[in-house]
């Protein structure tokens, strides 16, 4: 979420973020996405729009103390909170502040590239693709995720800021889902020049604590922050509740329990 100034944060902002958004709505793809990248203990791996860190922490403990990692986004605010989490056991990890348009590492310098769920913030998508190519070894690995659909919990959120906001507002948090399908990730990896593309569905049961509290604590991570902030009480407590109405038949008893799914890209150079 990363890649534009649409999704530029603070630092506070992306604190919350890895409390919120990070823990409880990338965290759990973030295991099976490394998984999907075939890390070997010492291989070198760049995490792309890494965000506050959470799949490049996963990929520091598979590749050991003999592989490096490299986190690399655009937003300051993301690498200065992961730069404060506490080191994990495994490989070392470099945070870099960096375009994707432009990655900041050597031709040929990392063995796999990971990207959750930034692809789709990239202005200019083919170059980014070109980028990931460029600084992968041959025989290189890449795996990389984009939402499928608009999703169930974030279409509740989505109506409900259009509803107690403002059309604009809804549609500036609806951006992170704006992905491409199956068949262009797959015609963009290919003109990059990846071999060996193929483009999966996942899925997967995410649990989301109680939404109306929680809906206003993701909202206060995103770049729609302000907007929310300026809203009288009722009109906050409006949106939670909305969401939570809306998702009410996920109720697990302590939060919702909701099918979630998303593409996975696989290649290789």
């Amino acid at each position: 979420m990363k890649a534009t100034e649409q999704w530029s944060v603070t630092r506070e902002a992306a604190a919350l973020y890895e409390r919120v958004v990070a823990r409880h709505i990338l965290g759990p793809w973030a295991p099976s996405l490394v998984d999907a990248g075939g890390l070997a203990e010492g291989d070198r791996v760049l995490d792309l729009a890494c965000g506050t860190g959470v799949v490049a922490r996963i990929a520091a403990q598979r590749v050991g103390p003999h592989g490096r990692v490299t986190g690399i986004d655009l937003n300051p605010g993301m690498i200065s909170v992961a730069r404060s989490l506490p080191a994990l056991d495994g490989g070392g990890i470099e945070w870099l502040e960096g375009s994707a348009l432009a990655i900041p590492l050597p031709d040929a310098s990392v063995d796999a590239v990971l990207c959750q769920q930034g692809l789709q913030f990239f202005p200019d998508k083919a170059l980014a693709l070109r980028e990931m190519r460029r600084v992968l070894v041959r025989g290189g690995r890449l795996a990389l995720s984009v939402w499928s659909s608009a999703g169930l919990y974030n279409t509740a959120v989505g109506q409900a800021l259009a509803r107690f906001v403002g059309e604009d507002t809804a549609a500036r948090f609806r951006a992170s889902r704006n992905a491409p399908a199956k068949e262009e990730l797959e015609r963009l990896a290919i003109a990059a020049g990846f071999s060996a593309v193929s483009v999966r569905i996942a899925r997967m049961r995410i649990h989301l604590p109680r939404l109306d509290r929680f809906a206003l604590e993701h909202l206060a991570a995103t770049p729609v922050a302000a907007s929310i902030a300026a809203l009288d009480h009722e009109s906050r407590n409006s949106i939670g509740a909305s969401v939570m109405c809306d998702m009410q038949r996920f109720n697990d008893g302590d939060g919702v329990t909701y099918p979630e799914e998303t593409h996975v890209l696989t290649a290789r150079v």
